[in-house]
């Protein structure tokens, strides 16, 4: 049956058939391939380059002047109010680049008495605005917050709060909260991690010393820096200015 056979010489026929077969061969060769680059391919899984970007303040004494309707412990993170950002709000001065390495230390372990060490405290100073008429009387606010990863108790009480202000070089002595309107007051709170504390010292804007032994004289126009504390804890600086009224 190998044989060709028909009315055309035997050549013809094998021609028609090697051309057949090289046909098919052909076909199958193209239908491998085809099979070959639908299943095959780069094993590198496209990765995602998207990311997502995460967004997360310092000692004895006591205020010249508490607005009580201000004090009190205020939520962690998502509530309550919070400290200003280093842009700082609008008002309000925002803290000064300082040496104070109270953010330098990382929290600590919460001994057995469960009271908050120091380097679990952030202290954080600000005031209402960044400009006052002398004469007028600058409103601090003292944020306190449990930067550590445990709860904590802290003492918050007046006896533990206090504001001091210097010249803006940080040379001369001006005033401080304790000089003048000690007031010894315990106010253990328990802070949850993040969770803030904050109350307010009104300065009368008048000069102070230790004791309170020396004439109480209005502070002149200029600027002043101040920082806040909370037991041993500070703030950083912040900076504030005092100007005279106007046609004076």
């Amino acid at each position: 049956m190998l044989e060709p056979q028909g009315p055309l010489p035997p050549e013809i026929y094998w021609r028609r058939r090697a051309l057949a077969v090289g046909v098919a061969v052909l076909v199958i060769v193209v239908i491998v391939g085809i099979i070959v680059l639908a299943t095959g391919g780069s094993d590198d899984k496209p990765t995602n380059t998207s990311a997502s970007l995460s967004t997360t303040p310092s000692s004895t004494q006591l205020p010249e002047s508490i607005d009580p309707s201000q004090s009190g412990v205020t939520g962690g993170s998502g509530g309550g109010s919070a400290a200003p950002s280093s842009s700082g709000a609008p008002g309000a001065s925002t803290p000064a680049s300082s040496g104070v390495p109270q953010s330098s230390q990382a929290p600590g372990a919460v001994p057995a008495s469960g009271l908050c060490p120091d380097q679990n405290i952030s202290v954080v100073l600000y005031t209402d605005k960044p400009t006052y008429t002398t004469g007028e009387k600058p409103t601090f606010t003292l944020v306190v917050t449990n930067a550590g990863l445990t709860e904590c108790t802290r003492d918050v009480g007046k006896d533990m709060q206090n504001v001091t202000v210097r010249s803006l070089d940080g040379t001369r002595y001006i005033w401080s909260a304790t000089d003048c309107s000690p007031i010894n007051t315990v106010n253990n709170q328990l802070l949850k991690p993040a969770q803030q504390f904050k109350d307010t010292i009104v300065w009368s804007g008048t000069t102070s010393a230790p004791g309170c032994k020396l004439p109480r004289v209005q502070a002149g126009a200029g600027p002043y820096q101040a920082v806040g504390e909370l037991g041993q804890r500070q703030s950083a600086p912040i900076t504030f200015n005092f100007t005279n009224p106007p046609g004076a």
